[in-house]
């Protein structure tokens, strides 16, 4: 069983200062939040050659300084330990910074399908999208659209019939496109359903109108996105890094990679041209094969910030898509749906039954992801069956990515399996009114993401933003997961909220632990990299309600600063 204390035994001894070594730099002045239950506070730290010297008072740390030792004055603001991503995806994060921004506020403007159309026809003009030949836009979402719905084919070709248009939805698991794309795709009204994926039909239940959900629009976005060279995905690559480090990430997780992306990341650590380190999780949904794993990046310690750790399962689609797989239907279902639907599985049982005893028989740690509880019911009982073919496995770490609708007695399972929680907290903000009104209903809503019964059960858990769904913000993560807000200012599940030091942990110290690196990273203290990020204010002297106004300052990755506010 995972305990929330596994870390604090060996934390007096890391806390205690090497003598005899001059520090390179000393951060004081400031407030230090270690996340180290031994030592939670201090007052200075000390580093060199990347790594933690010495924590403790002004006066302790003081004994590390020398002639040449640089003095940094954090006037008053706070230094934490940098920000580790529980689950996201870096790479595409960049496409999400180089395509039209659909995003509803607080993160942009769009609320509405003529706003939407105004926007791709300006992107229309920019040199990206003259140069690739696609109009291509991130982060549209049919919640926050006044008209309820996702836009149309017809809806896209007011912004171009010669051109392909195709429009990612926030969730990332349904996009739709307009007719020059539904052409590129090949998708005819003769085109079947796939398993784990649907299109969407006009009014004669044959026609395409332009929406895609899963595994089809998967197939079909990749089948329209334009031919890039390794410029343009180093590029891609480099832009995700540096949104996650604007805000305050010095680790990031390509949560669902396939080859040319692992690629990528190879080439650029290569080059040690990364700007911070990279945990990558190749795609088994399809591939049972997947590259890397037979190279030397495949191992439990970085090579210049990036390594592969495992393998990304994928069991079910989103929520707030309405294409999670619940036990119970949906409140209000999609058009055109029955009231007994309940979203569906990614796969079928014998393959997640047989996808996971692979892990278990090459020793993968993978992560799973299911949104809804009956996704989450595939995953147990396919971890159960391999648990009995191939033993418990030493030390396995194995991740339920979202846990969106996790219910009590699969957490029971989950702790007795040794399987951590990796939550989308962030949910309750930006699809809380969502969930609570048209979703799942007021009582199911209450649950989503459930991580004071994982506190209250002593689990380690991670909180993760999956970004590009939602912007990779550990600040709007803590906000979410301490206060519940939604957007339109309900709390939704008081009786879920965690306080601010277990919310911090879940960004930096369990999410670290998650990756097998508390060793490493997660929290300030003697001997870890000395990753940091400087917030204007502690976040354990904020009222709550101010916890979304916290500002990322600076972040540091191994003592140099990679980001600074301008």
């Amino acid at each position: 069983m995972i305990r929330v204390g596994i870390c604090a035994t060996f934390a007096f001894a890391l806390a205690m200062p090497v003598h005899g070594q001059i520090a390179d730099r000393i951060y004081k002045g400031g407030e230090v939040v270690t996340v180290n239950d031994a030592q939670p506070f201090a007052k200075a730290v000390a580093i060199k050659d990347g790594k933690i010297l010495a924590v403790g008072t002004n006066e302790e740390v003081a004994k590390f300084q020398g002639t040449k030792t640089e003095t940094v004055d954090l006037a008053g603001r706070a230094l934490l330990p940098g920000f580790v991503d529980g689950h996201g995806h870096c790479f595409g994060t960049g496409v999400q910074a180089a395509s039209a921004n659909l995003l509803a506020p607080p993160d942009h403007t769009i609320t509405d399908i003529p706003g939407l159309v105004a926007e791709l026809k300006k992107y229309a003009q920019s040199e990206t999208a003259q140069k690739y030949g696609i109009i291509l836009g991130f982060g549209y979402d049919d919640a926050q659209l006044k008209e309820q719905r996702h836009p149309n084919r017809h809806e896209l070709d007011e912004v171009s019939k010669d051109v392909p248009v195709y429009i990612i939805h926030q969730s990332s698991h349904l996009g739709a496109g307009n007719t020059k794309a539904m052409e590129i795709a090949g998708i005819t009204a003769e085109t079947k359903n796939p398993v784990g994926g649907v299109i969407r039909r006009e009014k004669d239940g044959k026609t395409p109108d332009g929406v895609l959900e899963e595994t089809i629009h998967y197939a079909s976005l990749m089948k329209v996105m334009p031919k890039m060279g390794q410029a343009e995905f180093d590029g891609l690559a480099k832009a995700g890094m540096k949104l996650y480090a604007a805000n305050g990430y010095t680790t990031a997780q390509e949560g669902r990679s396939l080859a040319p992306v692992d690629q990528c990341w190879m080439r650029l650590a290569e080059k040690k041209e990364m700007l911070i380190d990279v945990i990558s999780y190749p795609d088994i949904s399809a591939n049972e094969n997947p590259f890397g794993l037979d190279s030397k990046w495949y191992s439990k310690s970085g090579i210049n910030g990036y390594r592969i750790a495992g393998v990304k399962i994928s069991l079910d689609g989103s929520p707030q898509g309405k294409t999670a797989f619940l036990s119970q239907p949906y409140f209000v279902p999609p058009h055109g749906s029955p009231a007994s639907f309940r979203g569906y599985a990614s796969m079928l049982d014998e393959d997640a039954n047989r996808k996971i005893a692979l892990c278990y028989q090459k020793g993968w740690q993978f992560i799973g992801h299911c949104n809804g509880d009956a996704a989450a019911d595939i995953m147990l009982g396919a971890v159960k069956d391999a648990r009995e073919k191939y033993g418990p496995g030493k030390g396995r770490r194995d991740v339920m990515i979202h846990c969106q609708t996790v219910r009590e007695d699969q957490l029971d399972v989950m702790q007795e399996y040794g399987i951590i929680p990796s939550m989308f907290g962030m949910h309750c903000f930006y699809w809380g009114d969502w969930h609570r009104d048209s979703v799942l209903g007021a009582t199911r809503a209450e649950r989503i993401s459930p991580a004071r019964s994982a506190l209250r059960r002593g689990m380690i858990f991670s909180q993760h933003h999956d970004a590009p769904v939602a912007m990779p913000s550990a600040i709007r993560i803590l906000s979410s997961v301490v206060t519940r807000r939604t957007r339109s200012g309900d709390i939704l599940g008081a009786e879920q909220c965690i306080p601010v030091d277990a919310a911090l942990k879940s960004i930096t110290l369990w999410a670290a632990y998650q990756h097998y690196e508390e060793a490493n990273r997660g929290s300030i203290e003697v001997g870890k990299l000395a990753d940091f990020v400087v917030l204007d204010k502690n976040p354990h002297s904020v009222p709550i309600e101010e916890l979304a106004d916290l500002k990322v300052l600076q972040t540091i990755k191994e003592g140099k600063a990679i980001y600074t506010a301008p």
